[in-house]
């Protein structure tokens, strides 16, 4: 018997007594009424958003184009999905017909959500049916549909969710899924919509779109990243009352390599922390060490229309992206890992080729440990055990290294067996930084690597001394001496005073009392270096030569050229007899005799050396070896001494122009040449043309070597020099000043070089008409040089005749 229930009135629905079979309800939903055109993109619009040159009229241009798909790939913090927010609202701007979907693609579980909020936004019919194919029903609502659409798959950095069969956990056969197809087939071609990607990856969005149809986002260029900066700080503008400095912002702008999210981030950063934290301030915390730069780049920026997912930091941004390569490409992150020790461009393929091989080796050695491999099975391989060294070793020829160079020793290893080799690439950067000129770099390096050789190998190994030496060699005369006196002191303890690393820390050591003006103090060690290398590697080795030939200059410095003369002529024609007439050595020693011809006055003696000289290197090395422009100089020198100044013009400027071509404008070598090529000019009453290459000459080493330099101040004193042949006499005085005190504090004031500028000042005072004071600094002058050089020096020589006028000039205007 059934059993009648009733609801009443206020009950609809199905209503059943006692059911003896299944009961089918099915789901019809009310019909909806279609809504109008709208957009799901989740951010609102960016009121600061810059152009960024033609790049959104290239997105208008492709999506123009019915049913087309494109793609816009960059890094991580670029700004893609900036540039897609923004082309959405000008296009609804310009259209409001258009339907825009914003999806975010950077996993299934997301696309799925996001096409479900599409489907609800459109009131896609059949959506809130359970069993409904979502994919399906979005895919053939889009496919059929009259109106124009757009659809943004937003950070599709991985498209194996789109290319992979998706089952979801449902049989392959279930109806809502039909067959088991990739999502990327439920993305609609229809001729009323298009569709644009952004994504990091390129190899993912090539799953999508043509090559053709990928455009690429760089970072910013400098303009439109100072407007950026500025519009984030405008309020930072208004409540202090002042104006950022646009100096400051463009090099904030450029260490942040001018990308968008480092910019609104770093400007985040200033805002939240003005007046505490400026521009200046943020840069120079920035600068100060790779620990407290990651900690600024990983600060949470706000202001930022970036997916929830995407953290507002340029760093978890990268970071994602790295993750992404090691997941997908291990192989590939390795090598990146290896990369970012180098400079960020130029990096030599043989480098990275050779860290595959080492890499490989250390894999085979850890598995045939661990008894995974056969002796057999890696036979093609070849040992890389001194391949680092090598690597190492390199930096003396290439100087495309340099960089990579630089910053591998910013990443200081823990380990002590990696220290050592870290110190050594330090050591030999350095040597490297002080061939080419960059003294300030070569001192910094020089001094690291002794620092970490003598807490890991101690005071006495030789790899600390070597280091010592390199200090030693950085234009501080004094920190010099006392440095080479210690290495000299440790080896011949350890090694005996006649061993020949002893003999050349003695021959450096007297390099420093050369360079301080102490020319008896390096005689002394000279002659003892010389004598000991002829007793025990005989009279006519080439070290011996080489002793002979540094005695030979000191003596030269002293003004003793007849013995400087005999010595230069010994090494000369030793050398022709042992190594031949066109030996380097010989030819080095020629261009020494001639040197020493051209201080005498022997002007034609000098020059058939220097000719002789300058042809045989041209044709046993080339024109444009370092040598031939050398001797090509020296004999340049000779002319202008003789007084011809266009054939010495013509030759100067011939090795400038090459040494800028083969070596750079700031090699050493080429400043060389410009200070020569100026001298020239200024003998021929072409001032202008001389001070502007002796400005370029001193800005370049004051820049390289710092302005105390010994470099430094001979380069300002040229252009003293220059100035004073104009009569522009304050001018004159004032670098003369400058020069004089820097080389009292840093040389001493009985330096060969210190009494130079006394004599050019005191000339200057009497030129100007300080005459008492002139003749005070000038008798000093002699004193000094009297003590120091000797009396018959030709610098003594050329004080007290000057002096002598300066005195008579003096009488006569106190006799009026």
């Amino acid at each position: 018997m059934a059993i009648a229930i009733s609801f009443g009135d206020a009950n609809y629905g199905l209503q059943a007594g006692i059911i003896n079979g299944p009961v089918h309800a099915e789901f019809h939903p009310a019909p909806e009424t279609p809504p109008n055109p709208s957009s799901t993109v989740p951010f609102r619009r960016d009121v600061d958003f810059v152009e960024r040159g033609l790049i959104l009229d290239q997105i208008h241009h492709k999506c123009a184009t019915p049913g087309s798909w494109t793609a816009l790939v960059g890094l991580g913090g670029v700004g893609k999905s900036q540039l897609a927010i923004e082309y959405t609202y000008r296009v609804r701007v310009r259209s409001p017909e258009i339907w825009v979907f914003w999806v975010h693609a950077s996993n299934a579980a997301r696309f799925e959500q996001s096409y479900r909020d599409i489907a609800d936004s459109a009131k896609i019919p059949g959506r809130q049916n359970p069993k409904a194919n979502i994919f399906k029903l979005l895919h053939d609502w889009l496919r059929d549909s009259q109106g124009r659409w757009i659809l943004i798959l937003d950070n599709l950095d991985d498209a194996r969710f789109l290319v992979d069969a998706q089952v979801n956990g449902q049989s392959e056969s279930d109806e809502s899924w039909g067959a088991s197809k990739p999502l990327r087939d439920y993305l609609p071609k229809s001729q009323n919509g298009v569709i644009l990607i952004t994504s990091r990856n390129r190899e993912a969005a090539l799953e999508l779109v043509e090559q053709c149809d990928i455009i690429e986002v760089e970072p910013m260029d400098e303009v439109p990243s100072m407007a950026l900066f500025k519009r984030k700080l405008e309020n930072v503008e208004k409540k202090l009352g002042v104006e950022v400095d646009n100096k400051d912002l463009a090099e904030l702008a450029a260490a942040l390599e001018f990308m968008p999210l480092a910019i609104v981030q770093a400007a985040a950063y200033i805002s939240e922390r003005a007046p505490r934290c400026s521009v200046r301030q943020y840069l120079e915390q920035f600068r100060k060490s790779d620990r407290k730069r990651t900690t600024l780049l990983d600060h949470e920026g706000g202001w930022l229309r970036r997916d929830r997912e995407a953290k507002n930091s340029i760093i978890i941004a990268w970071q994602i992206s790295f993750n992404h390569i090691r997941q997908t490409r291990p192989s590939a992150a390795d090598l990146l890992s290896l990369m970012s020790f180098f400079d960020r461009q130029g990096i030599p393929e043989a480098l990275l080729k050779i860290s595959t091989k080492q890499r490989d080796s250390q894999r085979y050695r850890k598995e045939r440990d661990d008894g995974e491999w056969d002796d057999d099975d890696y036979s093609s391989q070849s040992s890389q055990g001194d391949e680092f060294e090598d690597d190492v070793v390199a930096l003396d020829i290439l100087p495309t290294l340099f960089p990579h160079a630089k910053l591998a020793i910013t990443q200081q290893p823990k380990e002590s067996y990696s220290l050592r080799d870290w110190a050594s690439i330090l050591y030999r950067t350095a040597w490297y930084a002080w061939e080419m000129g960059n003294g300030v770099e070569a001192e910094k390096m020089s001094f690291q690597a002794m620092k970490v050789r003598k807490k890991i190998l101690g005071q006495e190994h030789e790899d600390t001394l070597s280091s010592m030496a390199m200090v030693g060699n950085q234009g501080r005369w004094d920190a010099a001496e006392e440095l080479e006196v210690q290495v000299m002191e440790t080896r011949k303890t350890k090694l005996g005073e006649d061993h020949p690393s002893t003999l050349t820390s003695m021959a450096n050591l007297a390099s420093t009392f050369w360079n301080q003006g102490r020319w008896d103090a390096a005689e002394e060690l000279e002659v003892q270096v010389m004598e000991t290398r002829k007793t025990k590697l005989g009279a006519d080795h080439p070290s011996t030569l080489t002793s002979m030939a540094n005695l030979a200059s000191t003596l030269l410095n002293q003004g003793r050229w007849d013995a400087a003369e005999e010595l230069f002529v010994q090494v000369m024609e030793t050398s022709k007899t042992k190594l031949g007439a066109d030996h380097p050595d010989t030819l080095a020693s020629k261009a020494n005799l001639a040197s020493t011809y051209r201080n005498q006055g022997r002007w034609d003696a000098a020059e058939e050396l220097d000719v002789q000289v300058m042809e045989t290197r041209k044709t046993k090395l080339g024109a444009d070896h370092p040598d031939t422009l050398i001797s090509m100089a020296n004999l340049a020198s000779t002319l202008w001494s003789k007084g011809r100044w266009d054939a010495a013009e013509e030759l100067f400027v011939q090795v400038m122009e090459t040494n800028k071509l083969k070596l750079g404008v700031g090699h050493p070598s080429t400043l060389t040449s410009m200070a020569n090529l100026a001298s020239t000019y200024r003998n021929q009453g072409q001032w202008d043309a001389a001070e502007e290459l002796e400005v370029q000459v001193m800005d370049t080493w004051k820049t390289k070597l710092g302005v105390d330099h010994p470099s430094t101040l001979t380069s300002m004193a040229n252009l003293a020099l220059t100035l004073w042949s104009q009569g522009r006499w304050d001018a004159a005085e004032e670098l003369e000043v400058q020069v004089m005190e820097t080389r009292k504090t840093k040389l001493g004031a009985d330096h060969p070089d210190t009494l130079a500028s006394m004599h050019n000042l005191s000339c200057t005072w009497k030129a100007i008409g300080r005459v008492t004071e002139a003749v005070r600094l000038m008798e000093e002058c002699v004193q000094l040089q009297k003590r120091v050089l000797g009396v018959g020096h030709p610098h003594t020589l050329s004080s007290i005749k000057s002096l002598a006028k300066a005195k008579a000039k003096r009488n006569l205007l106190l006799s009026k």
